[in-house]
């Protein structure tokens, strides 16, 4: 068995997602702050959302290097997490169905993201970050694969 990681640009896509949350929130806290604390206090949330960003893009990498999924005989192995690790496993005789979505953001980036969904919730699976064509046929052999399970009740 072995595993497969997501593209590297899906660190990217973090870090560009981080800094366009981060530029209205420090906008708009900067002027709140300017009209009650003064320039001081603005600049203090302005720094505030700097070092925020900047944990951000630490925890972006970290993220990226977290995801990872294996294609077993089986089921699909998928884990992710930074602080808390996960693991999940999808029999594919479970999967209902596979499903491939992009952003505009990950289209730009020629990203997409992999969503199984199964009768279970919990044992619902995506994986982020992977390159469009990639993505692609991982979704054609997912689903190949959980229409031969479901053939073989």
């Amino acid at each position: 068995m072995s595993w497969y990681r997501v593209s590297p640009r899906y660190s990217w896509h973090r870090r560009i997602t981080t800094v366009l949350w981060a530029l209205p929130v420090a906008l708009v806290g900067a002027l709140i702050v300017a009209q009650s604390g003064g320039l001081v206090g603005a600049l203090i949330w302005l720094l505030a959302v700097v070092i925020s960003c900047g944990l951000g893009w630490i925890v972006a990498e970290l993220a990226y290097r977290s995801w990872g999924f294996a294609e077993r005989s089986h089921d699909l192995l998928v884990t992710h997490g930074v602080f808390v690790k996960r693991l999940v496993v999808v029999p594919y005789g479970r999967m209902q169905f596979v499903d491939v979505t992009a952003g505009l953001l990950e289209q730009w980036m020629g990203m997409a993201t992999v969503r199984l969904h199964t009768a279970a919730a919990a044992t619902d699976a995506r994986i982020p970050g992977l390159p469009a064509t990639e993505a692609a046929l991982l979704r054609d052999r997912l689903a190949q694969r959980g229409e031969a399970r479901i053939g073989g009740l």
